[in-house]
């Protein structure tokens, strides 16, 4: 190779080099989950309050019910439990663009999950994402959430865990395609996107206002669900909690926007939402939020409800480009009115014998609220997304008012007359009708298997 063409190959790379460490540079340089807040923040040592551990209406005393307190906060139940499996024993599959990873098992058993682990080890997992073998951890566990904990709280649920039966259980190995399968290259998004460091308080904005940031930046981790992510997988702050996509349903925006997010629903609802799954004339929860309610939020105390409530309103309003304002107001009692133009007659007749009965043609449920399909987010989405998912598969959940059942229909009707069906609730009862497709109900109907195919 001559002089020239050698000089030449050099400033390629060099200006690749140069170019890769801009932008590696740029993502690092994204704002972290509270950087909206102008008040100035403080070491926890400094601050008078106590958001972190437990909350003041937490009765209990008993260190294990505290440690217990604060793992479900964190909601280590459902992602650590796969579908028919023991709580906490691992294997739950979770499938992405990039191939599926499978949660580990954190029961006591020394030989499969952690009772070898020391204090050290489970610290360095949840707040650096390194496990006791010193394998970098994929973000899929929210480590980089988890890294805001108080080694008090981390110790305490490992504590809890600790007092579980322990659990002989093997994960199935992660399956990801070239280059996602090299863990060694965590090491790198580690350090553009784990801070690694505790929750710092902000003393100006009040005790509640702390202990709501504490539970939905740290311990619950909304913005994994509800934050749409970067090219490189971390969360873009930027749109924070103005809505993505998980585990294959939209996880809806919870800003403050009174069009595409939370803006116009009351404190009392954001709070009954919560804490049961439902609020009325808004809505009720399906799919992974239906299950973070009943492992997770259902569990927290009235006082913790209402400083997440308190936190969420302060998150700036971000406007959903594509989710238009919900619609209210309930369609006609006859059938023959109220009809959607340009949307398969099919629809109409699925509908008629599947799901006129419990939601009415109105879409004002005679059975229950819970049923009621007007003015929810899910209706008034033009993607139809979690329409399919629940057509497809259903939701039997406990609620405070007894027990509540969505059939699944998934095996019922094919991905034609699910298509159909979706576009047509879209259109008699949302503000905009849906035009989803056969083939996207059939990649919608593949992400069912999250949690049943242990196969991946």
């Amino acid at each position: 190779m001559s002089s020239s063409v050698a000089k030449g190959v050099g400033v390629v790379i060099g200006a690749v080099a140069v170019l890769g460490l801009l932008v590696l540079g740029w993502f690092a340089t994204r704002p972290g989950p509270m950087a909206f807040v102008a008040k100035k923040s403080v070491a926890l040592a400094a601050y008078d309050g106590k958001p972190s551990g437990v909350p003041p209406d937490f009765q209990e005393t008993d260190p294990v019910a505290r440690g217990r307190y604060l793992t479900l906060a964190a909601d280590c139940q459902a992602c650590h439990t796969a579908v028919g499996g023991t709580a906490f024993a691992g294997g739950r599959p979770f499938k992405t663009e990039f191939g599926t990873l499978y949660s580990p098992n954190i029961t006591p058993d020394a030989q499969t999950g952690i009772g070898k682990w020391s204090d050290t080890d489970f610290l360095t997992a949840v707040h650096k994402g390194i496990s006791r073998e010193g394998k970098k951890l994929y973000p899929a566990f929210p480590y980089a959430a988890y890294t805001y904990l108080t080694d008090e709280d981390v110790l305490a649920i490992k504590a809890y865990l600790f007092t579980l039966a322990p659990v002989q259980n093997v994960a199935p190995e992660n399956r990801l395609a070239f280059p996602f399968n090299q863990r060694w290259l965590m090491s790198f998004w580690s350090r553009l996107f784990n801070p690694d460091k505790r929750f710092e308080p902000t003393p100006e904005l009040g005790a509640q206002w702390n202990r709501g940031a504490y539970l939905v930046e740290a311990l619950a981790h909304c913005g994994d669900c509800h934050t749409p992510r970067n090219l490189l997988q971390a969360l873009d702050n930027k749109n924070k909690f103005s809505g993505a996509v998980s585990d294959g349903w939209r996880a809806y925006n919870i800003t403050s926007d009174p069009a595409s997010g939370v803006g116009d629903w009351s404190e009392a609802e954001l709070a009954q939402y919560l804490s049961t799954g439902h609020a009325k004339g808004r809505g009720t929860a399906s799919g992974p939020m239906a299950e973070a309610v009943d492992l997770s939020f259902a569990q927290l105390t009235p006082g913790d409800i209402g400083a997440i409530v308190a936190y969420l309103r302060s998150v700036p309003a971000i406007r959903t480009s594509d989710l238009p304002a919900t619609k209210n107001e309930s369609a006609p009692l006859n059938p023959k009115e109220g009809l959607v133009a340009n949307v398969d007659p099919q629809g109409k007749r699925v509908f008629a014998g599947a799901c006129a009965g419990c939601h009415s043609w109105t879409g004002v449920s005679p059975l229950a609220s819970h049923a009621t399909l007007t003015g929810t987010r899910a209706v008034n989405d033009p993607t139809a997304t979690n329409v399919v998912q629940i057509v497809l598969s259903g939701s039997t959940r406990q609620t405070p008012g007894g027990p509540l059942a969505m059939p699944a229909f998934g095996s019922a009707y094919n991905d034609r007359e699910i298509a159909a069906v979706a576009n047509y609730v879209t259109g008699r009862f949302g503000a905009k009708a849906s035009t989803i497709t056969a083939e996207e109900v059939g990649k919608l109907r593949e992400t069912q298997k999250h949690g049943s195919d242990s196969d991946g």
